[in-house]
């Protein structure tokens, strides 16, 4: 049996496509091409007065796209319209939003660029923290006007203080376990016990958070809840929340870490936010705030691209070139609902609602929710609180291209289509020639630099996923939906290298699927070729079982791997049913290295930044201009 494609997928002459009304989108047309655009410019010196031209430019994004909205210049467009963002830093206070009122028209897009190299224009979610006065020996302390959940010194993310203090700042380890007390069940969610001892009576915990990998032994998911109230004498702390999972199983406890309290801050590096005070205090990694930025999140969120429904998608926009740094994480965190329907809406398939994030933690850096005929390319994303790039729902033809995205605080770039059985609302997307470093620093547990929920016919290649303290790169619905109303097929996952992942959890595959195919026959529909993933060794403290390259959890089935290499794991190589096909494989006798393409796999050599870690080039590639600026 051969699965169709949904119809608004099907391709067409001339490169156009079927969208969801069935109306064909028009190819872009040489004359498109050669058509001189309309252009404005912003400056961070610029004034939003001034009338957007090179010598008068504008001083705000924002202002940017209320001026082609409102004088309706992405209406019947005949060029692009460009938005040259000068060199120099943007400080966002409030998310940047578009909606299907800022959409190009007619096959022409409008384009939002920097206009002197990649990386030059810089949109930064945050503002740096003043007043600083020393509090006591090498700790400073400040008032501040807002809240927020991470925190930046220099461009580098400070540690929330913490106890235990962690071995170094790229790991999460090393950590406390949670025990059981009679006579308590093991299904204890909100209640977290210690070994007499093990806590300090005479700590404040006030402001006091738990990170933990809930579920005992299992090292899957973690959860970051505020800490409600302690009882000393109990060795018991009350949380606000209940945890994705019990604190103990019957193979053990929990590992998990204090954090945020003045009595943690003993070290560089580390800071503490008294919310009822509005006060933080600081160690600064250099010992003075003397020539030293810190810089708190104003934002979740950077730029938001939001249809107001499916049928009224954002569309022909384009994102080239430019560098985002700094946002905030949450309060709280949880992966996912913990029961079958606790979404509080009926679905077709409520399992699904443990699978997705909860509607508070669906955001990202940039988040994009009915769109399509999106580019973000070039852009250089780094330093956030939650997600980069978070694709929610109804996204098509979306393409992410030739991007730096490092120290993220969850996934690099998650695509979340809409409910198995409900509608296949998003596909056909590309994301390719990116490199993805240091994920999931604020949320280790099911981070992975490329997720992909319930959404078929995209593409994912010539991407480094390195350093994750779990997965690389991870497709997922759930074992229970139906073949017929899973959309998770047609992906080709190509020229990729995962490097460093399960460094700190396990039952894991660096490659990972989970209910994706569950009835036979397991049609092909799925394929993964030229993969080298590195080694897969998980800290000494993780409890869990092995960490493995590839795992088709769940029903994982329906996928051809060909030409893949896995180093060396604490488990299999490749955990799977006998339900794919696997040609030329080092887990497999007989594998031919020369197979391998190692050099197409990764990012391309015109990537468009250094690679971090790696000697620095002795000129900046320029992005490859969508036009070239008009002298006037």
């Amino acid at each position: 049996m051969i699965r169709k494609l949904p119809l608004k997928y099907l391709s067409l002459a001339a490169g156009a496509v079927l969208t969801l009304s069935g109306a064909a989108a028009p190819a872009e047309t040489a004359a498109a091409k050669a058509c001189k655009p309309t252009e404005f410019f912003v400056a961070p010196g610029g004034d939003d007065k001034a009338r957007g031209t090179k010598d008068l430019p504008w001083k705000t994004v924002e202002r940017a796209r209320d001026h082609i909205r409102d004088k309706g210049l992405n209406k019947k467009m005949r060029c692009d319209v460009v938005v040259n963002l000068r060199a120099g830093d943007y400080t966002v206070e409030k998310t940047i939003s578009f909606d299907e009122d800022d959409s190009g028209s007619d096959g022409h897009k409008v384009i939002y660029r920097s206009a002197d190299g990649p990386g030059k224009a810089r949109l930064l979610g945050a503002k740096p923290v003043t007043g600083w006065q020393v509090h006591k020996d090498k700790i400073y302390k400040t008032k501040v006007d807002r809240k927020f959940y991470t925190l930046f010194e220099d461009g580098k993310r400070a540690t929330t203080a913490r106890f235990p203090n962690r071995g170094t700042e790229t790991e999460w380890a090393p950590y406390l376990t949670s025990v059981l007390k009679e006579p308590e069940k093991e299904g204890v969610r909100q209640w977290l016990y210690s070994k007499p001892g093990e806590w300090d009576k005479n700590w404040n915990l006030d402001n006091a958070q738990v990170m933990v990998w809930s579920g005992g032994s299992w090292s899957w998911f973690t959860d970051t809840v505020p800490i409600k109230n302690p009882s000393w004498d109990d060795n018991q702390l009350t949380l606000d929340h209940w945890t994705r999972y019990a604190l103990i199983n019957s193979r053990g406890g929990s590992r998990y870490f204090l954090q945020n309290s003045l009595d943690f801050l003993d070290q560089p590096g580390e800071y503490f936010f008294d919310f009822d005070a509005s006060e933080v205090y600081y160690w600064p990694r250099s010992g003075s705030m003397e020539n030293t930025t810190v810089m708190a999140p104003t934002v979740k969120t950077i730029l938001s691209l939001a249809g107001s429904t499916p049928e009224k998608r954002v569309q022909n926009l384009s994102f080239e070139g430019l560098a985002l740094q700094y946002s905030d994480f949450v309060s709280w965190y949880r992966t996912g609902w913990i029961s079958a329907g606790d979404a509080g809406v009926p679905h077709k398939y409520p399992e699904y609602d443990r699978q997705i994030e909860m509607p508070r933690n669906q955001f990202g850096m940039i988040t994009l929710t009915n769109t399509r005929n999106i580019d973000l390319k070039s852009l250089h994303i780094s330093d956030s609180g939650y997600t980069a790039v978070y694709m929610l729902l109804a996204n098509d033809h979306i393409r992410v291209s030739d991007s730096l995205l490092e120290n993220i605080g969850a996934d690099g770039i998650k695509v979340e289509g809409g409910y198995p059985g409900e509608g296949d609302i998003s596909g056909h997307n590309v994301l390719t020639n990116n490199y993805i470093y240091h994920i999931g620093e604020l949320v280790p547990g099911d981070a992975a630099g490329v997720e992909l929920m319930s959404t078929g016919n995209n593409e994912v290649s010539h991407t480094v996923v390195k350093h994750s303290a779990r997965y690389g790169v991870s497709l997922e619905v759930r074992p229970e939906v139906k073949d017929e109303d899973n959309y998770a097929d047609g992906n080709v996952f190509k020229y990729l290298r995962i490097e460093e992942a399960g460094l700190d959890s396990g039952d894991m595959g660096a490659f990972y699927t989970y209910g994706i195919s569950n009835a036979d026959p397991h049609e092909i529909t799925n394929h993964v070729s030229q993969v080298v993933i590195g080694d897969v060794l998980p800290d000494a403290s993780m409890p869990d079982s092995g960490t493995r390259g590839v795992h088709m959890d769940a029903g994982g089935c329906g996928f051809s791997f060909e030409n893949i290499e896995v180093g060396k794991v604490t488990d299999d190589k490749y955990q799977s049913y006998q339900c794919n096909e696997v040609k030329n494989a080092n887990w497999v006798t007989g594998f031919d290295a020369s197979k391998m393409e190692y050099d197409k796999i990764g990012v391309n050599a015109d990537f468009p930044y250094a690679i971090p870690g790696a000697p620095q080039p002795t000129a900046t590639p320029s992005v490859s201009p969508t036009v070239t600026p008009s002298a006037g």
